[in-house]
């Protein structure tokens, strides 16, 4: 192979291009093959960790259950085998990040129980209810309108019901004359719905900070350090809602919003970066978790009683949804989207 041939090459494409060489060379060492395609020690550097970190690639001894043909040869992991041990890695840490937020809500609610009505802290510095009447909180809500100073912050599980966006379109704009920094957070799923796309981009142009996350654990609102919206239960939407005052409690409230926000994606750059899946229908998200989970196509296709082709065409359209160019990356990208959270039938 020529040296134009192999510059031609970056990135990706070089790793590729080892990858498919180790595959093809049984018992080729890594340094072999990469003289071959006569890469630079930068490039072979960087195509080695690029092919160890998505697990394609391991040195002998870091997988004696894959023995190597030879003592200096690297072991080449199948595409399918790599991506399941992803999918399982990210699943893993996807898990310990939902824990750790469950145990912070549990000890938050803690706070806003038994401890502060005992007397903990001075009774005019912090003022906890539980609401469970829908009108109240919503006067409640209305009554921030006017109250808040200098900033306000939402986190939206879902999207907001169509009856309150003209209103809290309102809302945006007196609190941006106003000089007040508005937050929302919301889960990736909300920019599917059409119109709700539509009511971020008129938030967006009033100057509303809106992100997008992957896991969003509850509804949310938080007011100038001193007011505290949320669900008692984070799973029950028509639980009772915690209303909470003062900044005692509500900085910690703000501690968790910051967390889940940092780990957020902003509005507009995630859109730019990668599709985001949110177009993909039901029938497509099914086969995509199926697949994820190493269901061979003949099994997909009987789970989903549809034929062979069917099937074919169903991953072809998810792979043009995340801009994938093969069902590997096409995992890969969805894993980090957040679209296999949910289990295959």
């Amino acid at each position: 192979m020529s040296r134009n041939a192999a510059v031609a090459r970056t990135g990706s494409e070089q790793a590729l291009a080892v990858y498919q060489q180790l595959r093809a060379r049984p018992g080729a060492a890594f340094d072999e093959v990469a003289d071959r395609l006569e890469l630079s020690a930068e490039e072979r550097e960087r195509c080695r960790d690029e092919l160890v970190s998505l697990g394609l690639t391991a040195p002998p001894a870091a997988s004696p259950e894959l023995a190597a043909p030879s003592p200096t040869a690297d072991v080449v992991v199948e595409p399918d085998v790599a991506l399941l041990r992803l999918l399982r890695r990210e699943r893993d840490r996807l898990q310990e990040r939902l824990s750790a937020t469950s145990r912070a809500h549990t000890a938050l609610e803690a706070l806003a129980g038994p401890f502060l009505r005992a007397g903990a802290t001075p009774r005019g510095e912090i003022e906890v209810e539980i609401v469970d009447d829908p009108h109240r909180v919503r006067r409640s809500l209305a009554d921030l309108t006017d109250s808040v100073r200098t900033a306000a912050h939402f986190m939206h599980t879902g999207s907001v019901r169509r009856e309150e966006l003209p209103g809290e379109l309102t809302q945006d704009r007196l609190w941006a004359e106003r000089g007040v920094r508005i937050r929302a957070m919301y889960s990736r799923r909300a920019a599917s719905v059409p119109e709700m796309a539509q009511h971020l981009e008129e938030r967006a142009a009033l100057g509303v900070e809106v992100r997008f996350a992957s896991v969003v654990p509850m509804n949310m609102v938080l007011a100038d350090e001193n007011f505290a919206l949320l669900p008692t239960d984070p799973h029950d939407l028509s639980s009772a809602a915690i209303l909470a005052r003062g900044p005692g409690l509500v900085r910690s409230y703000l501690a968790l919003y910051e967390y889940c926000w940092t780990a957020a994606a902003p509005y507009g750059e995630e859109q730019e970066s990668e599709k985001g899946g949110d177009g993909l229908s039901e029938q497509q998200r099914t086969a995509l978790l199926m697949l994820a989970s190493g269901i061979k196509d003949e099994q997909i296709a009987k789970n989903l009683g549809v034929s062979l082709r069917t099937v074919s065409r169903l991953l072809s359209e998810v792979m043009q949804e995340l801009g994938a160019a093969s069902r590997f990356e096409a995992g890969v990208k969805a894993s980090r989207l957040g679209l296999l959270d949910g289990e295959a039938p």
